[in-house]
């Protein structure tokens, strides 16, 4: 495995009903493709050598006995593979005949999985010819000659990766078998089916792999019958899916006329890190688990994925995008007016600096007050100009006050912080920590006495990136008594700003809102040089797009430093070159492990995606906790 990473294939042969020749040349061939496009895990549709719709053909021993030698024969033809293979046939046990997925691997038949569910319904009549593997009377069979575990309970276990195997109907009813395969262990499920088409069916089917995926934490790889099946009746289009914990990662187009290979790799070290995380799936297990057979796959290379990794995880993007920024900024403006009801305050205040954190907070405040029915002059908006403020952000704060009607204040601190530095007998023109801080600390003072003044919250414009990084003065910027950006990343909170530009129907609005995406972030505390920003973020702690991209597969699933490396290659390795980027992981993990003591204490704000650092909710962590461990493998990168 590579990182985790299993690569799966669901491979839709072309068959002939009752040719198995043919069957097996098809499904050899197939197979072969598959190894040599790195799968690991290959499924074949259900009943694959013989064909679904063989009908009463079933009954005919001459049927039998040829699916059994294809078998044998397909097993000894790729003892050299290294693939984990299950194909499907129907197997004799005793005096009952059962519809069989039969896992084998470099010559050997590692386990025969009978299916428990059997349709009897409408087009389905396999009740005719089969028997649930439920009513089973051995745990073993000899296939092919060679004896193999048998049963539902069967697992095929690898390193990270454990295989669990049903077929078709058995992911339609109320508790799969998949569910307790899961319970058992069990993180990637193979699925041999011959679901036939009818309108509208399709987009269950997909939404059922999908559902199945996320309610197992698993993935699941999905093959189904196609091309060649008898179309007496009903019509098979070949459906490969792959599926990871509720994502779809690959399909393909149906009623293809070629046979098709669907490969998508499914990371279990991910689906490992939820299962331990969530600690209800734990509790719903059983006493008993499956039973447990070995696989090996060889060593590989880390090699780049073949799903895509995204370089903005925050960020919604396709049909999704307005969707989901609606949904944003709809739980932040909610935390805020269920916060100003709960307080009975009618006024909120808040530092507008022209940048993009405070637009989005004045943003969400509005919205805030429009549920809540109250004027936006409630809103209290104050610019307070000093040593680094540029006209440029200074000019974006007073447009978008006007813009969006709320009640404007100035307060230039520059005397104050003048006075306050000679009061520490501190040179001005010494532009140090003292120098800086103490511009951000009399901000944060201004606000909340103003505060006290008009009756209202001070509300927080500090981001989720900021707090990772403990980019903030503590005490200073770091504080407030509502942070509606506490959850929102610095990548997310330019789109979510880029969105608002897009909705307004105000044209000075855009215009401005446009203006402040396009200004350099700063916390502005150094005098500009001439009309130009001195100080941006990204060139003092790296770019935040980098930071958010770790933070992400740090935070949500745990990966090692190693791991989110390589991870941060495949999805930027066209703009950043690997020792910057190793660079500035080295630099998130000693500012997130020695910033600690900062999100220790923050103030209120809600959680709006998936990665949070609330203190009181997702993330606990000593302020003194040690960051050796993690920059050591950096260091060996």
């Amino acid at each position: 495995m590579n990182y985790g990473f299993i690569k799966t294939a669901a491979a839709v042969p072309c068959v002939r009903v009752g040719d198995i020749a043919f069957n097996l040349q098809q499904t050899q061939r197939l197979l072969l493709a598959a190894a040599e496009q790195g799968a690991e895990v290959v499924v074949f549709p259900e009943l694959g050598l013989t064909g679904y719709s063989c009908g009463d053909l079933f009954t005919q021993t001459l049927l039998l006995d040829e699916a059994e030698r294809a078998l044998g024969t397909l097993v000894a033809a790729t003892a050299q593979v290294p693939c984990l293979c299950a194909v499907g046939l129907p197997v004799r046990v005793e005096n009952a005949l059962y519809n069989c997925a039969a896992v084998f691997q470099k010559g050997e038949i590692l386990g025969v999985v009978p299916k428990t569910f059997l349709p009897n319904y409408n087009e389905f009549y396999e009740k005719r010819w089969f028997h649930s593997g439920a009513e089973a009377p051995v745990d073993t069979v000899v296939l092919a000659g060679q004896e193999a575990p048998f049963g539902t309970d069967l697992l095929f276990a690898c390193g990270g990766a454990v295989v669990g195997v049903e077929l078709c109907e058995d992911l339609w009813v109320p508790v799969p078998p998949s569910s307790l395969l899961a319970l058992a262990g069990a993180n990637v499920i193979l699925n041999l089916s011959a679901s036939n088409e009818s309108a509208g069916k399709n987009d269950y089917l997909k939404s059922l792999v999908i559902q199945q995926s996320a309610r197992c934490c698993c993935g699941y790889v999905y093959a189904s019958a196609g091309v060649g099946e008898s179309s007496t009746d009903v019509v098979f289009a070949g459906n490969g899916l792959v599926a990871e914990n509720g994502t779809l990662l690959a399909g393909n187009p149906r009623f293809g006329l070629q046979p098709q290979l669907i490969l998508g790799e499914i990371d279990t070290e991910r689906l490992q890190h939820d299962r331990r995380q969530h600690g209800t799936f734990s509790d719903d297990m059983g006493p008993e688990g499956g039973r447990v057979i070995d696989f090996t796959l060889p060593p590989t290379k880390p090699v780049p994925l073949h799903r895509s990794v995204p370089a903005l995880p925050f960020v919604p993007d396709g049909l999704d995008r307005v969707l989901r920024c609606e949904e944003i900024l709809n739980i932040q403006a909610h935390g805020l007016a269920r916060r100003l009801q709960h307080t009975g305050a009618q006024t909120a205040v808040i530092g507008v600096s022209g940048g993009l954190d405070s637009t989005l907070a004045l943003l969400v405040a509005v919205r805030a007050f429009d549920l809540l029915g109250l004027p936006r002059t409630g809103i209290c908006g104050v610019t307070m100009p000093c040593f680094g403020t540029t006209d440029r952000t200074y000019q974006n704060a007073l447009a978008l006050m006007k813009a969006l009607k709320i009640t404007s204040r100035e307060v230039n601190i520059r005397a104050a912080v003048t006075q306050h530095l000679k009061d520490l007998k501190h040179p001005v023109s010494a532009r140090d920590i003292t120098y800086e801080n103490a511009q951000a600390r009399e901000r944060t003072q201004v606000l909340m006495d103003i505060s006290n003044q008009v009756g209202g919250l001070v509300i927080g414009t500090g981001d989720l990136s900021e707090l990772a990084l403990g980019w903030a003065t503590y005490n200073g910027d770091h504080m407030s008594m509502y942070g509606v950006n506490a959850g929102v990343p610095k990548t997310l909170v330019r789109h979510l700003v880029s969105y608002e530009a897009d909705q307004t129907q105000d044209k000075k609005l855009r215009a401005t809102l446009q203006d402040v995406l396009d200004t350099p972030v700063s916390p502005e505390l150094l005098p500009p040089s001439g009309k130009k920003i001195a100080q941006k973020t990204e060139d003092l702690v790296g770019p935040y797009e980098l930071h958010d991209f770790f933070l992400y597969y740090f935070l949500r699933f745990g990966f090692s430093p190693k791991k989110i490396y390589w991870l941060a290659q495949q999805a930027f390795a066209h703009k950043y070159k690997e020792e910057e980027m190793k660079k500035w992981l080295q630099t998130f993990l000693r500012r997130f492990f020695a910033q600690q003591f900062k999100r220790s204490c923050l103030p209120d704000g809600p959680k709006v995606g998936s990665v949070s650092l609330s203190p009181r909710g997702d993330w606990r962590m000593p302020s003194d906790a040690c960051a050796a461990l993690w920059l050591k493998e950096c260091e060996d990168l």
